[in-house]
């Protein structure tokens, strides 16, 4: 090999790298939950109790989890 495949070579290697180090990067900070301060449950769970036992959606006028039976908060 001469010189220039030996470059082009390394350029190739450095922005192979570059690229890994860009999606690490990305994949870090959305896991991180810095990109979505919302909440995480759905406009359609509005005016329902969410179970902290198991998550699951309820009538806000139910007292007590309709799949685990958890006391639900208020």
């Amino acid at each position: 090999m001469d010189q220039t495949h030996l470059l082009l070579l390394a350029i190739a290697v450095v922005v192979a790298l570059g690229a890994v180090a860009i999606i690490r990067d990305r994949i870090r900070h959305e896991e991180s939950g810095a990109t979505s301060p919302d909440s995480p449950f759905a406009v359609s769970t509005e005016g329902m109790k969410i179970c902290p036992k198991c998550g699951m959606g309820n009538l806000w006028t139910d007292r007590t989890c309709m799949t685990c039976k958890a006391a639900l908060k208020g």
